[in-house]
Formats: C-alpha cells, sequence, structure tokens
C-alpha cells in the first residue's frame, strides 16, 4: 500500500508538541530553522518523525532539506500552522487512485477568508494560467516523479528569502513545464491556524516589487497583462495603501527587473 509521509518547514517548534497540534497521522519530516544543527527521531502514535534542526532560515531552503530525505510514496509539504483533518491520508490515497494520471494533486486548505486563493468545487487540471494560486501545503507529489522531473524549490522566493513569496508557484510551473500532470481536488484535507504570517506584513511596495519579480518568471512576456489582471482582480483587498495604478507601476518595475534574465531561479 502506498503511504504519505508529511514534509513540513517550520521556524522554531517543539517538534514533538508541533506534531500533536497539527494532528499528523502519518510518517513525516519537520525541518525546525532554529538557530543551531541536531537531528533527532521519535515515534508518534505508531508512525517515524524525523526531525532537522537546522541554523538557516529560508522556506525553500528546509522545503529542499526535507526532500532530500523523504522515503514515503506521496510527499505532502506542510507548514506550522496547518492542523489535518482525521483520516487525511485515506483521503490522499483516494484521491490518486481515482486519478491515476495526476503526478501531483493540490487539495482544500481551510483557510480564513481573508487570505483565501482558491476552493477547488470539481476535480479539474491546473494549468499555467493558473497556478499562481495554489499554496505548497496543498501539493501532493509522487516522490519518484518529483524526483525524476528534477524539480526543486528556489531559493530566491518564499519566506526568509530575497523574494517575500512565490516559491510554491514556481515549482508548481516548473513541475507542468516538464510535462508532468497537476490537478486540483475538491477534497478537503485540514485547515490553516491563523495567526501571524511568517512573511507577510502587507500590501506594501515590497509586496507589489516582489510579485512583479515572481510574474516575469511565471508568465513571461505576458506578465505585466497577469499583473494588470491580479491587481483588477484583488484591488479591493490589496489596492488600500496604494492604488491600482501606484501598485501597477510597481509590479511593472519588478517584472523589468528581471526583464534580461530567462532561467528560473533556484
Amino acid at each position: 500500500m502506498a503511504t504519505v509521509q508529511v514534509l513540513a518547514s517550520v521556524v522554531d517548534k517543539e517538534p514533538r508538541r508541533l506534531a500533536e497540534e497539527m494532528h499528523i497521522e502519518t510518517d513525516a519530516i519537520i525541518v525546525n530553522q532554529c538557530g543551531h544543527y541536531e537531528a533527532e527521531s521519535f515515534c508518534h502514535h505508531g508512525r517515524k518523525i524525523q526531525v532537522f534542526h537546522m541554523a538557516e532560515r529560508g522556506v525553500g531552503l528546509s522545503r529542499n532539506t526535507a526532500l532530500m530525505r523523504a522515503d514515503g510514496d506521496i510527499c505532502l509539504f506542510s507548514d506550522q500552522d496547518i492542523v489535518y483533518d482525521a483520516g487525511y491520508e485515506g483521503k490522499i490515497l483516494q484521491a490518486f487512485e481515482r486519478c491515476p494520471a495526476a503526478d501531483m494533486i493540490v487539495f482544500n486548505i481551510e483557510v480564513g477568508e481573508e487570505r483565501r486563493t482558491y476552493h477547488n468545487t470539481r476535480e479539474k487540471r491546473v494549468r499555467w494560467y493558473n497556478c499562481g494560486r495554489y499554496g505548497a501545503v496543498s501539493f501532493a507529489i509522487k516522490r519518484e516523479k518529483l524526483l525524476e522531473s528534477g524539480v526543486t524549490f528556489s531559493l530566491l522566493f518564499g519566506g526568509g528569502a530575497k523574494y517575500s513569496a512565490g516559491e510554491d508557484s514556481l515549482f508548481l510551473k516548473q513541475f507542468m513545464d516538464k510535462g508532468y500532470q497537476v490537478f486540483a481536488s475538491p477534497v478537503t484535507i485540514g485547515r490553516e491556524r491563523e495567526g501571524d504570517s511568517t512573511w507577510f506584513s502587507g500590501y506594501h511596495e515590497k509586496f507589489f516589487y516582489d510579485r512583479g519579480v515572481l510574474y516575469h518568471f511565471l508568465y513571461g512576456h505576458l506578465a505585466k497583462l497577469w499583473a494588470l489582471r491580479f491587481l483588477l482582480a484583488h484591488r479591493e483587498k490589496m489596492c488600500r495603501e496604494l492604488s491600482v495604478k501606484e501598485a501597477y507601476r510597481i509590479m511593472r518595475r519588478g517584472i523589468r527587473s528581471r526583464g534580461k534574465s530567462e532561467s528560473v531561479p533556484v
């Protein structure tokens, strides 16, 4: 029988308490960004939890660290603020059985209305033009397919990196660009605890500039069009401090800043 393994990127957490808080029911690897190096493992409700404490910060680096050590059939990415539903492993395995063509499935994670970027209501293929809406905590991926693809998380984007977010969108797009199939599932496997984000601090100039840089790599020559579409779709929530015109100008500056580079950053 196939197995699911949670790969959690966390900051300054006590692993045993965290495993209880997250309701982890499967094997898991926890990469704890805490300022020192140490490795440990323990048994949690009959499942193996491996913990790698590391001094470096960066969500891309910590996710890659977990991937290098993963041995489950399906890897489920996670953060410290995710709480899983009972029986999530069975839900994930059943979804892959129902959709054998899927190399990766993005599931529903319940979040507050303010932070919601998607909600799957039916099974469907994920395409290049809508891959930017899914966060890594919704990703369940066949490990062998991921290793075969050679795709890893960018070290330039995400919490603790130069650009504040987007490592998940880049990961998803690169995986699809390699020819692998990604599907969205209407199944909900958990929820996000409300709290302070480790990277988000508001819809300010840096937010829009970083988003512009990200859009260059996601959408290429369509980046400016997709930036305007993004702002118009979210103007009521995101353009309270800066107008749509100002935010668009900043996003275009971010797009141009990477315009001479066509390679995806690592």
